[in-house]
C-alpha cells in the first residue's frame, strides 16, 4: 500500500500545468498574453527573429516630409492629385497623404476606376487623365518615363530613411511625396537585447532596399530582407525553416498574419489589425518591442521552474519508493509524504508568479 501511495503521479502530473498556468498569469500581468501554450515552450528555442518594419519597428504613423515637383506642377497640386486617389486606400502612407492634404485645407477630386495593384501602389482615373501613385515598378506599368533626376531626389529620400512616391498624370511624372514613419523609442534597445541572447534579427518589409537598410542602421539590425511582397512574406519564413531555424515572427498587419502563421511562434503587436493578432500565438498588448525580450525571458523562467518540478517529482519517487518497498515507511508515512511532493510542486510554481522580466 506503502509503495502505491508514493507512486502516485500526482507530483508529476501537477508539475508541468502548475508552471505554465502561473507563467501565463505572469506574462498578462507583464502585456504578454499567451494565445497557445506550446508557445512558450517553444520560444526558448527561437533563434531567429524576424521583424516587420512598419508599426513593429516603426510606430506605424507615417507623415509626409517632402512634396517634390517636376515640371509646371504646384506642390499643392501634386499632393491634390496623390491624396484625391490614395482617399481610396486604407494603406498607411496613402492615409499620411490624405492627412497632408487635409492639413492644406485642400479640396479633394473624384476619381473612378480606382484600382490598388499589390506591392505597387494604386491608380485612378481623373477626367483628364490616369493617375499613378506608387513605385517605380509602378510607373514602368503605366509606361511613364522616370528620368535622372527624378530617380536621384527618390534616391535622396531613401537615404534619409523616407519612403518615396512617385505621382504621375495624364501620361507625365508629376510629382515625388517624401514620407517618414518615426522609430519605436524603445526599437533600438529591445534589438541589442535580442542581439546579446545571441538572436539573429531580421528585417522584413516590402519598402525597397535603401529605406529600409537606413532604418535598419538606426536600430541596429544586421540583416535586410526588403521588396518583398505580401504574399511572398510566409515563403521567406519556409527558408529561414528550411535553413535549420527556429523562427519567431514579429508583425502587426494584415499582410503578417499568413507570416505569423507559419513561423515556429508568431508574435502579433497589439495595436495592430484584428487579423495580425488573431494570427499570432503571443500577443504584446501594448506593442512595445522590448516586450518580446520579457516573452523570450519568460519562456525561460517558465521552463527553468518545470524542469526544477520535475526534478522535485523524480527526486521524491526516487528515494521514497525503495523505502516503502522493503516496508520502512507505514502508509499514512506515505500518504503524508505524497501530499508534501503536490504541494512542493505547487509553492514552486507559485514562486515564478514573483520573478522579473525585464
Amino acid at each position: 500500500i506503502a509503495v502505491l501511495v508514493i507512486a502516485c503521479p500526482c507530483a508529476l502530473g501537477l508539475a508541468t500545468p502548475t508552471a505554465l498556468m502561473v507563467g501565463s498569469g505572469l506574462g498578462a500581468e507583464n502585456g504578454i498574453l499567451i494565445r497557445k501554450g506550446e508557445a512558450i515552450q517553444r520560444m526558448k528555442d527561437v533563434n531567429a527573429i524576424v521583424l516587420d518594419k512598419t508599426g513593429t519597428i516603426t510606430k506605424g504613423k507615417p507623415t509626409v516630409t517632402d512634396v517634390i515637383t517636376f515640371g509646371e506642377n504646384s506642390e499643392e497640386e501634386v499632393l491634390k492629385l496623390a491624396a484625391s486617389v490614395e482617399h481610396n486606400s486604407e494603406h498607411p502612407l496613402a492615409q499620411a497623404v490624405v492627412h497632408h492634404a487635409k492639413e492644406k485645407e485642400l479640396e479633394l477630386i473624384s476619381v473612378t476606376g480606382f484600382e490598388s495593384i499589390t506591392g505597387k501602389g494604386v491608380k485612378a482615373i481623373l477626367a483628364e487623365g490616369a493617375v499613378g501613385v506608387g513605385t517605380s515598378g509602378l510607373m514602368e506599368e503605366l509606361g511613364i518615363e522616370v528620368d535622372e533626376e527624378a530617380s536621384s531626389q527618390k534616391a535622396k529620400l531613401e537615404e534619409q530613411a523616407k519612403t518615396a512616391v512617385y505621382i504621375s498624370y495624364a501620361g507625365k511624372l508629376v510629382g515625388l511625396v517624401g514620407i517618414a514613419d518615426e522609430v519605436k523609442e524603445d526599437s533600438k534597445q529591445a534589438i541589442s537585447e535580442l542581439k546579446k541572447l545571441g538572436l539573429q534579427t531580421i528585417m522584413l518589409t516590402g519598402d525597397n532596399q535603401k529605406t529600409a537598410r537606413a532604418i535598419a542602421n538606426q536600430v541596429g539590425i544586421d540583416e535586410v530582407i526588403a521588396e518583398v511582397l505580401p504574399d511572398q512574406k510566409s515563403d521567406e519564413i519556409r527558408k529561414l525553416q528550411e535553413a535549420g531555424k527556429v523562427v519567431a515572427m514579429v508583425g502587426d498587419g494584415i499582410n503578417d498574419a499568413p507570416a505569423l502563421t507559419l513561423a515556429d511562434v508568431g508574435i502579433a503587436i497589439g495595436t495592430g489589425t484584428d487579423v495580425a493578432i488573431e494570427s499570432g500565438d503571443i500577443v504584446l498588448v501594448k506593442g512595445d518591442l522590448s516586450a518580446v525580450i520579457r516573452a523570450i525571458n519568460l519562456s525561460n523562467k517558465t521552463f527553468t521552474k518545470i524542469k526544477q518540478n520535475l526534478f522535485w517529482a523524480f527526486f521524491y519517487n526516487l528515494i521514497m519508493i525503495p523505502l516503502a518497498f522493503v516496508g520502512w515507511l507505514h502508509p499514512l508515512l506515505a500518504e503524508a509524504a505524497m501530499a508534501f511532493s503536490s504541494i512542493n510542486v505547487v509553492f514552486n510554481s507559485r514562486r515564478l508568479g514573483k520573478a522579473k522580466l525585464d
